[in-house]
């Protein structure tokens, strides 16, 4: 049985307040890093981006290589890792510990040879080394504070600077690479220094919002930029492919182009207001996209041709990927760990319509359940306590509070919601509460199907009612489990009821009658975070996601069979759905799933669906 993945929608950039965030370009592509995953983000597609999940620790920064074939990236241990970004396999060529501490920022040298890393450490603050062995190509020093970012001239004769949280930018001449001057042009922290394409010159900026040139051989003040200043700490600076411009993105909202000969504004952009809207990182890519960095994640994409604001924005979830729901064969929403909820096109081709974040009133933490009605209305809960609707891709004004914190929602065919809360259970219809049931164990999880309702409770069981439109009435409990109930769907007729537990073990049972159906779909190592049946009316196959990274889909008809996607999610799968009916492909009848969780990406995938 196969498998393959058809599209990976990303997270978007992790970001910090007050914290420049480093982002490289190659082409269309741009590169950066969220937890422990590094991204290469197709500006173009969103659906072909693609992911690496080699470290073991939280990523800080990522760069292209000049040549294009391979990306160096770096964690808060002060690990550096070169990979190849060509093929699938993703192939480490390297890996080195650099420094004691976080990895600020790497540079390469024009011939894809020598890595500069940059950053905390106990002993240094920065290291050179050659790429195919990790071999030291020269010393870094002549800074007493932490290096927040570094830039190698692509020509010979080599030189790199770097800029630090002591105020200075250090010059140095290579290779092998060593201190050639202290510059003491600006009055706080530099952010950022970057050489231009040529050589010719490079630039830094920094918390003074001050911006200055510098000759590129020889390290000497060329100018500091003083018309129409920034008002803010000025976070990053990029080069256009020619080297006779620049841009600089600051936290005063703004984004800047900078003329090297008038050494004048050419254009500025505003980007909204607000701490969402500081502008903390940017890269020049391709001939003529600026794409900057919001602190909210959002990737803003400008053309110089155009005026006053970005040509499209990118949007994705910039934490863990707690729920979702589909609403129709390509669409479906996510809700994220931070409150956000995005909704998604699988057959868009427009990176800034495949993925957009869904207006209105937005929950302010967690989502932690959501579920879809029959006329296509989506249900959230969150950990702010509040039941909310989508209708069409906006949030409702309405809202209702929930009697405590809300764990899971499901929806029965006469469009009432079910949410499981820690105490509670309660019945929501036309944001009304027109039941509640308090029981005697903790809910855990809810399901529903037709007009059957299965709450897993912490008692290990899960409990069957029948709802009249007024009042839930149980009817059987079913046999206890190994551990809490942690996932429950209920088929769209309600006949079937499939659970899975903290201890990673699926069962299957007759709805009706209580009655088991022997499966033994225990391969799971892990927690059972979310199951869902294919097709919903007569189900034929379940689909399962875990806290082991892994998704199965199980065979209904012949219960031996099952389809296993290896690592489908990065840190665990808190989410999987069915996109669409099943297709006939060369003779193989296939289905599309969909999974998501802890690194925030989305990933679509197309299965060989197990049969007789």
């Amino acid at each position: 049985m196969s498998s393959k993945q058809i599209a990976l929608y990303p997270c978007s950039p992790n970001t910090v307040r007050g914290t420049s965030t480093k982002i490289s370009a190659s082409k269309d592509k741009v590169v950066y890093t969220n937890g422990k995953t590094v991204i290469i983000r197709d500006l173009k597609n969103a659906a072909l981006s693609t992911t690496f999940s080699g470290h073991a620790y939280n990523t800080t920064v990522a760069r292209f290589s000049p040549s294009g074939f391979y990306c160096a990236s770096a964690d808060i241990t002060g690990t550096v890792k070169i990979w190849d970004t060509i093929g699938e396999d993703q192939t480490v060529k390297g890996e080195y510990k650099v420094l004691s501490g976080k990895v600020n920022d790497l540079a390469w040298d024009g011939e894809s040879k020598r890595i500069i890393a940059v950053g905390d450490g106990r002993e240094k603050f920065g290291h050179a080394f050659l790429a195919d062995s990790g071999s030291s190509t020269g010393q870094i020093s002549g800074h007493s504070k932490v290096i927040n970012a570094v830039s190698i001239r692509y020509q010979r004769p080599f030189r790199a600077a770097t800029a630090s949280d002591d105020n200075s930018i250090v010059f140095h001449q290579g290779v092998p690479f060593k201190y050639d001057k202290t510059i003491r042009t600006h009055t706080k922290f530099v952010q950022d220094v970057q050489f231009g394409p040529s050589g010719d010159h490079f630039a830094s900026v920094g918390s003074d919002s001050k911006i200055f040139l510098y000759d590129g051989k020889t390290g000497e003040t060329v100018a500091e930029f003083t018309d129409s200043p920034h008002k803010g700490t000025i976070m990053s600076c990029s080069w256009s492919p020619d080297s006779k411009s620049f841009f600089t993105t600051s936290l005063d909202c703004t984004v800047r182009l900078w003329d090297i000969e008038s050494r004048k504004s050419l254009q500025a952009w505003t980007v909204g207001s607000g701490v969402p809207n500081q502008q903390v990182g940017g890269v020049w890519s391709g001939i003529s996209d600026l794409v900057s960095l919001s602190m909210s994640g959002d990737l803003n994409v400008f053309d110089l041709r155009t005026g006053d604001k970005p040509t499209r924005i990118l949007q994705a979830p910039q934490k863990a990927i707690t729920a979702a729901s589909s609403t129709s064969s390509n669409t479906f929403f996510a809700g994220s760990a931070d409150g956000r909820v995005l909704s998604y096109n699988v057959d868009s081709t427009s990176p800034s319509d495949a993925v957009q974040l869904v207006g209105g009133t937005l929950h302010t933490s967690l989502v932690s359940g959501m579920a879809t009605a029959s006329s296509g209305k989506v249900f959230t809960a969150g950990y702010d306590d509040h039941i909310r609707e989508i209708e069409g891709s906006t949030y409702t004004p309405a809202s209702i509070p929930s009697l405590s914190q809300p764990k899971s929602v499901a929806v029965t065919s006469d469009e009432t919601v079910f949410v499981a809360g820690i105490t509670s259970v309660e019945a929501i219809r036309n944001n009304q509460r027109v039941f509640e049931l308090k029981p005697s164990y903790a809910p855990s999880a809810v399901g529903a199907g037709g007009l059957v309702v299965a709450v897993g409770g912490e008692d290990k069981r899960v409990h069957v009612y029948t709802w009249n439109g007024n009042t839930l009435t149980e009817k059987l409990v079913l046999p206890e489990s190994e551990g809490t109930i942690t996932a429950l769907a209920v088929s769209n007729d309600g006949a079937l009821i499939v659970q899975g537990n903290s201890a990673g073990k699926i069962a299957l049972y007759h709805s009706q009658s209580g009655e088991p159906i022997p499966t033994r779909w225990d391969w799971h190592t892990a927690r059972i975070s979310s199951l869902e049946f294919f097709p919903a009316l007569s189900p034929t196959h379940v689909v399962s996601g875990s806290l082991d990274t892994n998704l199965y889909v199980w065979s209904l008809e012949n219960i031996s069979k099952r389809v296993l996607i290896k690592g489908a999610g990065p840190g665990g799968v808190n989410c999987v759905i069915w996109l669409g009916d099943a297709q006939v492909t060369d003779g193989k009848k296939t289905g599309r799933v969909l999974s998501a969780g802890a690194d925030g990406c989305v990933r679509v995938w197309e299965v060989e669906l197990p049969g007789k």
